[in-house]
């Protein structure tokens, strides 16, 4: 999966358009985040195909800025506990990897995006 990042104008209705142009071309936004900044707003979307998510995107008019690899992870046996994301958190700056984003998706899933995604993915994994 992939998450995307895209410019949208900060106004109503701006959202509800990419979101409209996505479902009518069957695309399913699995995870969403977004982040106001004075006249525009960073939305970052989990993707199942980036390469017709971004081509979809683009023809209708909107500005992709960036398209990365992320550690997807199922959280729905940690979810509520108190420390365990810290606990996630610190196993992957222990290993000297910055974490850059981090957002909910559906079906229990956290997103996470980091600086080095090999380390990461191996600290998780110790």
């Amino acid at each position: 999966m992939k998450d995307i990042a895209v410019i949208l104008e900060n106004r109503p209705g701006a959202l509800a358009d990419m979101g409209e142009v996505l479902g009518k071309n069957g695309i399913n936004m699995e995870g969403l985040c977004g982040i106001p900044l004075n006249d525009e707003a960073v939305i970052h979307i989990l993707v199942e195909d980036e390469t017709v998510t971004r081509y979809v995107l683009e023809s209708a008019g909107f500005k992709v800025s960036a398209v990365r690899e992320v550690l997807v992870m199922d959280i729905g046996h940690v979810a509520g506990k108190p420390g365990s994301g810290g606990k996630m958190a610190r196993k992957i700056g222990n290993v000297g990897v910055n974490i850059d984003l981090i957002y909910l998706a559906e079906k229990n899933k956290m997103v996470i995006g980091v600086d080095d995604i090999n380390r990461a993915r191996n600290a998780l994994a110790k």
